[in-house]
């Protein structure tokens, strides 16, 4: 396809509000030896979105994106779905036209189960223009997949995330699951995925809420509003086989005496607080595990691209908002009264 020399795109010019979101006309990227162009059809948006611009994840201290100082102006966008436009050298030209989902993670060696570094989006340029460089081994081939290019686009951050959880955590069918957070990006991902591994869905949510975490699949739902160990142990008398948490805080400390005996308990993020107090003689008398989870490794997401092109999980879009309208999309997605992903359409 014909690739234009200038694109447009929205720039990250300093941290700070929704204002300091830049749309403009940058050149083209173009691809080198071994990378792949390819041709934004949908992005989706995420926390780490409005963190990195926040500089949030710099706190205490000086501000900072994902993983350290940012290189300003940056193109932010880690969610991309789209069609491969060009190829650089040592890439195979039968992928041109192809449509795929590029695996956003910067790992720290070639291997299935590499640890991530950076982010795309962050570390370098992401998916909030037209076009967006990527190595050639992080696309996946999805064109026979029966997800939209918006569905696809809101899978690698949260269901990446997710699916790193339920590998870490060994869920396993027939196992009762308790989900934080489940009307969230990742909350959502983790019902639907725990839902088709065969477990039993217990999801904490709000009571305006509810009726959508119990559609995208959960079995029970729980309103965190009201005492939610009491909720939990009357839907689950026998016990918890695994926790899948992105809200931290309190709930660690009163949620671990739930859990049966070798019991799991995943964190991937902390929505409720960075710091957690508990009673470490529930953790080793019942040989409990606490496991952190950092989105997901390279297999992870083979996993995932799998399910996507078999049509397994059904990603929700809850709004769409062209690219130029890239800062009152954040701010739609900082006042969280949606449930599913926000897309952009370039």
């Amino acid at each position: 396809m014909d690739v234009p020399t200038t694109m447009r795109a929205v720039q990250l010019t300093q941290h700070g509000g929704p204002e300091v979101l830049r749309v403009t006309e940058v050149a083209t990227p173009t691809p080198g030896a071994g990378e792949v162009l390819v041709k934004v059809s949908a992005a989706a948006l995420n926390n780490t979105d409005l963190w990195t611009r926040e500089g949030e994840y710099g706190l205490p201290g000086p501000r900072a994106g994902w993983r350290g100082p940012l290189d300003f102006p940056r193109i932010q966008g880690a969610d991309v779905a789209g069609y491969v436009a060009a190829v650089g050298d040592g890439v195979d030209v039968s992928i041109l036209g192809s449509r795929v989902v590029i695996d956003p993670a910067v790992y720290d060696a070639d291997q299935p189960d590499a640890n991530i570094t950076g982010l795309m989006g962050s570390e370098r340029d992401g998916g909030y223009a037209e076009y967006v460089i990527a190595p050639a081994d992080r696309i996946h081939d999805v064109t026979e997949s029966p997800l939209s290019d918006d569905q696809l686009a809101a899978l690698p951050i949260s269901y990446g995330t997710a699916l790193g959880m339920i590998e870490r955590g060994r869920l396993q069918s027939g196992e009762t699951v308790l989900v934080s957070g489940a009307s969230g990006g990742v909350g959502v991902a983790l019902v639907q995925l725990a839902r088709a591994r065969g477990a039993r869905v217990i999801a904490i949510s709000s009571g305006s809420k509810i009726q959508a975490v119990l559609d995208a699949g959960a079995d029970v739902a729980v309103d965190r509003a009201t005492d939610i160990a009491e909720q939990v142990r009357a839907a689950a008398p026998n016990g918890i086989d695994v926790v899948l948490d992105v809200v931290a805080g309190d709930l660690v400390h009163d949620g671990l005496p739930l859990l049966r005996k070798a019991g799991r308990w995943v964190v991937a993020g902390a929505l409720g607080g960075h710091t957690i107090g508990f009673d470490v003689r529930d953790l080793y008398l019942h040989n409990l595990q606490l496991i952190g989870s950092t989105m997901h490794t390279p297999e992870h997401f083979e996993l995932l691209m799998g399910m996507a092109r078999r049509g397994e999980i059904t990603p929700l879009v809850a709004a769409t908002f062209p690219l130029a309208q890239a800062a009152e999309a954040q701010e739609e997605l900082a006042r969280r009264a949606h449930v599913g992903k926000i897309v952009l359409h370039p």
